[in-house]
């Protein structure tokens, strides 16, 4: 579904966001700083006591919704939450040495108490993807985050996909925790146990000691580029985040109405939805679906049941949701009923699928429906910047209450650098890690690139402009500018592909794998590379080979991240075959040879 002329005429859907007020300084070597005039609102940095309040206040109504064996809905609701927190809170203080709770589970009731419990009780919560103990082999992502992070307790919730990992690996001195002991040979102690725990008033004193800059969570970045590093966070840079991301589009997202939500919270932004939700209290319908194979079906199912007024993903699930929306009337009246706000974030969303997601929801509503962005990572704890004023232009916004944002120039464009509350101060032993991550001013160097939609009007935002990493040469020296390049192939693409990958270094020209849409011609997708072609001025621009791929994205490998990002290089790497293929002298009949 493209989106009709008329479509840009039609209203915005009421979506109460803050207004654009900025201060913009700019400096005689080309350099950007902006900030929100409007103050950051105060915020309660203690956590677990700001929960202790929602849970007395929201006593049994559902906090947390996931679905059974049976497929029907099981609700925790606030006072069983606070419950089981206090009981193993009492228990990590009883039991366990002084250390953080390295929690492995996916995202579930269970995941929720120990994270809670472990801050509670005066010690970091570390959650680690489930993937990190399903990889097989030595396990080494694992065993590389035990060996930083020293855990005082092991929470591994399911024993069985779990015990390959934890038989292989040294846990040090941690405690282990699982459902099921007896699937392992280390000595362990049941969750059941855990909570079987009685608390006592200890609890609500450690939490009265609980200071703002204590760490609360040591939150692991995605590894695209080799081992996960470590990232400290404190109460209040949890709590700053929150503040910010409510004060900008809270009254629109809802987060006291109903969530539903895929994104994992052992990462940023799943632990953001995961956190608001709760202290907000709202519930949390736990969307088991992700944008994969297999698994897309699973969230399509929720979707069509559970109205939300706000909704989060990232650009594949975006594109895959397009697709649904256009070809299910039940899902798109379901979808739009209550809709005021859409986010992404992971990456930049492209145009075309912006456009598509618009047309359905103006065919459905009438209305456009604001779509925002939720630009952050993990050093930031969440989103920093996000579009809150009226745009069809996909950008990342512009900077929250408390954050300063600093744009250092790098030819036409800009590297984004951000300081504030939020910000954390560096890694977990790595002093020449962290020394390059901050700028002489304490800026944090997200290493992402943007340019102003309007250099004239800072209000209308920025646009996502490409990773530095991203960046590559080709053999003539030439360099490819990914970011560019990429949004404009998938704008040309969609909807015939879900996405793709740029190769490679070192190369004579460029070439392109990509991940087809079921049905998709691939004659017609060879034409549109073409055509893209006879648009683009330079050689490092333009498409010479093109291969499209039967087997999707590998998360054990690493080549996409449980938020549904692609890892470029990881793909590179892994099919190496393929990419030889792409530049052989003389390529087979599955390349496209564009000339």
């Amino acid at each position: 579904m493209t989106m009709p002329a008329d479509a840009l005429a039609a209203p915005f859907r009421e979506a109460h966001l803050m207004p654009v007020d900025l201060e913009v300084e700019r400096r005689a070597d080309g350099t950007v700083l902006i900030t929100s005039k409007i103050p950051l609102r105060a915020y309660e940095a203690n956590i677990p006591a700001a929960f202790a309040r929602r849970a007395a206040a929201s006593g049994d109504k559902p906090a947390l919704a996931q679905r059974g064996a049976d497929g029907a809905w099981v609700f925790t609701s606030f006072a069983q939450l606070k419950r089981d927190m206090d009981a193993a809170a009492q228990w990590l203080m009883d039991q366990a040495p002084p250390g953080p709770v390295l929690i492995l589970a996916g995202n579930t009731p269970a995941f929720a108490v120990m994270s809670f419990a472990a801050q509670a009780a005066g010690r970091a919560a570390c959650p680690v993807s489930v993937t990190y103990a399903a990889l097989g082999g030595d396990y080494g992502r694992l065993a590389h985050v035990i060996a930083k992070v020293e855990p005082a307790v092991v929470f591994a919730q399911d024993s069985a996909m779990a015990a390959g990992a934890l038989e292989a690996l040294d846990l040090g001195g941690a405690k282990l925790v699982t459902t099921d002991p007896s699937r392992v040979s280390k000595p362990a102690v049941s969750y059941a146990e855990v909570l079987a725990t009685v608390a006592t008033p200890e609890v609500a004193r450690s939490i009265d000691r609980l200071k703002p800059h204590d760490r609360a969570a040591l939150m692991l970045t995605s590894g695209s580029t080799g081992l996960p590093k470590v990232v400290p966070i404190t109460f209040d840079n949890l709590a700053a985040n929150s503040a910010q991301c409510q004060q900008t589009i809270g009254e629109a997202a809802g987060w006291h109405e109903v969530m539903l939500d895929w994104l994992p919270w052992h990462h940023a932004a799943g632990a953001f939805v995961l956190r608001t939700t709760l202290l907000e209290g709202g519930t949390l319908y736990v969307d088991d679906g992700k944008p994969a194979p297999g698994l897309f079906e699973t969230s399509i199912r929720n979707l069509r049941e559970i109205s939300v007024s706000y909704f989060n993903n990232v650009p594949l699930g975006y594109a895959m949701l397009a697709d649904a929306l256009e070809k299910d009337p039940v899902l798109r009246a379901t979808f739009f009923r209550k809709m005021r706000l859409m986010l992404y974030g992971g990456a930049g969303l492209s145009q075309a699928v912006h456009d598509r997601l618009q047309a359905c929801a103006v065919a459905e509503t009438g209305c456009r429906i604001m779509m925002t962005s939720g630009y952050g990572m993990t050093e930031t704890v969440s989103a920093f910047m996000v579009i809150h004023f009226e745009t069809d232009k996909v950008g990342i916004g512009l900077p929250a209450p408390g954050t300063t944002l600093k744009l250092a120039p790098v030819g036409d464009r800009y590297e984004v650098r951000a300081r504030g509350p939020n910000v954390t101060r560096g890694y977990l032993d790595e002093p020449e890690k962290t020394a390059l991550a901050f700028d002489e001013e304490g800026f944090y160097r997200t290493g992402d690139l943007a340019v102003f939609h309007d250099p004239a009007d800072p209000t209308q935002g920025l646009a996502f402009a490409g990773r530095a990493a991203e960046e590559f040469k080709l053999s003539s020296g030439t360099w490819v500018y990914g970011g560019f390049l990429r949004d404009g192939l998938i704008k040309t693409l969609s909807p015939l592909v879900l996405d793709l990958v740029l190769c490679d270094d070192g190369r004579p020209y460029l070439g392109v794998m990509l991940w087809p849409t079921a049905g998709s011609d691939p004659a017609e997708i060879a034409r549109r590379l073409a055509a893209f072609n006879t648009g683009q001025r330079g050689g490092a621009a333009r498409v010479k080979r093109a291969l499209l791929l039967t087997e999707p994205p590998s998360a054990n490998a690493h080549e996409i991240s449980d938020k549904g990002t692609i890892n470029r290089r990881a793909v590179i790497d892994r099919r190496a075959e393929q990419v030889e293929r792409l530049f052989a002298e003389a390529p087979d009949e599955g390349v496209m040879a564009l000339g």
